[in-house]
């Protein structure tokens, strides 16, 4: 039992370094809330982050019109009761903002990380691939 254990410690070790790169992700196990390597980490802060954000987007217009019903359905913006607005607009809007936030961040985490996404033919060959699967003359 030891022996599983050491090996097990020799996996997770040889994980914790190597930032992303090298790993034989189906060989590790995969757990949400014990992530294997510091790249999986900063990104599950990312997401469990932005989606508090995504939840304050979603139920706090709900939740603030049952607790403040007449403030929220007196006051007015742009011609539209409050509840309604934050509903019907603010809650888009923030989605969209959302999502250019979690682009922005995933983009600085492949840099601090340095995974880029090309693949390895179109790295060594340096030239563009058509959209068929061809190459470009």
């Amino acid at each position: 039992m030891s022996d599983d254990t050491s090996t097990e410690t020799d996996r997770r070790d040889s994980l914790e370094t190597d930032g992303g790169r090298d790993v034989d992700y189906l060989g590790a196990k995969i757990h949400m809330f014990k992530p294997a390597t510091p790249f999986m980490r900063d990104h599950l802060k990312v997401i469990w982050g932005l989606f508090a954000v995504w939840m304050l987007f979603t139920f706090g217009p709900v939740t603030a019109t049952w607790l403040a019903t007449d403030f929220m359905t007196s006051t007015q913006v742009l011609g539209f009761q409050l509840h309604y607005f934050l509903t019907a607009i603010g809650s888009p809007v923030g989605a969209l903002v959302l999502c250019a936030v979690y682009a922005w961040q995933r983009d600085q985490l492949d840099a601090q990380y340095d995974i880029t996404h090309e693949t390895e033919t179109e790295a060594e060959a340096g030239q563009a691939v058509a959209a068929d699967g061809g190459e470009r003359e």
